[in-house]
């Protein structure tokens, strides 16, 4: 579709229907279409739905329309804007992270269910991303000592920058999973590690412009939960558990990588869409060792 009349300015009307109509099918087409516009402009939302009649500048329009295009070519939303909303938090992103998902939520609510707001504890994030796991804890939990690592220099600036910008205090580290952490342990352990496989399809299509090292796990997509579950058991304070986000066909072959580690299954979890999506592990005691946990369940 052509672009529309740039002389004497452009309405914010003509442009949202333009974008709306250069997205379509999209079932966000609109949505997407007034978010980039607002972005643009540097107007709120509102702005852009209640005074279409308002015009805008060429550079303004220009900046939309360069959107709108990359937009259709499938790069994400999130990066367009440079914004993401997680947990009602307001996160920074940019290409060197993933984009937070909502079903991601559902593996903070959990770690929260045995974090006590009154007392203080241990958290730790593996392969943090954007911040926005630790970030969600921390700000729900202010007595919680929460660390965050990613291999990923580049995603730990963008965590920190959130980190700062929130006024949350989160201890940042660099490292590969457990590697600079010693001997360190912790009441609670989450992670959302890489779990798609090599020859997903998604990899080449709507997931192309994600990070790839922080999608992909191996021909199986478990290559990063061996990793992690390796050394999990070492890293778990006594009663501890480790929260992990997975695949919607993976919780039974994790489970008995688990198994195999040490570790024992305390509860799985589905997403909001009836998908399983988390499974919740413990190290299992040594016969005759009896371990109360720290830490409430649910």
């Amino acid at each position: 579709m052509n672009a529309p009349a740039r002389q004497g300015g452009e309405s914010l009307g003509t442009l949202r229907a333009w974008g709306a109509a250069v997205l379509a099918p999209s079932d966000t087409a609109r949505l997407d279409a007034e978010l980039l516009l607002a972005d643009a402009a540097g107007v709120p939302r509102a702005a852009v739905i209640a005074f279409p009649e308002r015009t805008v500048d060429a550079a303004a329009a220009a900046r939309f329309r360069a959107a709108v295009a990359r937009r259709a070519a499938g790069e994400p939303l999130a990066y367009l804007v440079g914004r993401k909303e997680f947990y009602g938090l307001p996160l920074d992103v940019a290409p060197a992270v993933l984009v937070p998902r909502p079903e991601t939520e559902l593996v903070v609510e959990q770690a929260l269910a045995r974090l006590p707001p009154e007392a203080p504890c241990t958290v730790l994030d593996l392969g943090t991303g954007s911040g926005a796991i630790a970030l969600a804890i921390a700000s729900e939990r202010p007595l919680a000592a929460v660390t965050a690592v990613d291999s990923s220099a580049a995603a730990l600036e963008v965590a920190r920058r959130n980190g700062e910008r929130l006024g949350l205090v989160v201890r940042w580290i660099e490292s590969d999973w457990f590697a600079a952490l010693g001997d360190e342990r912790f009441d609670v352990i989450v992670c959302n590690p890489p779990y798609v496989r090599e020859d997903d399809p998604g990899l080449a299509g709507a997931l192309a412009f994600e990070p790839r090292a922080a999608l992909a796990a191996g021909a199986d997509g478990l290559a990063a939960f061996a990793a992690v579950l390796d050394g999990a058991a070492r890293h778990l304070a006594p009663g501890g558990e480790l929260l992990l986000e997975h695949g919607h066909d993976q919780q039974e072959a994790l489970a008995a990588l688990a198994r195999e580690r040490g570790l024992a299954a305390v509860a799985r979890y589905r997403d909001y869409a009836g998908h399983p999506r988390a499974l919740a592990l413990t190290a299992a005691p040594r016969v005759g060792a009896a371990v109360q946990p720290r830490l409430p369940r649910r």
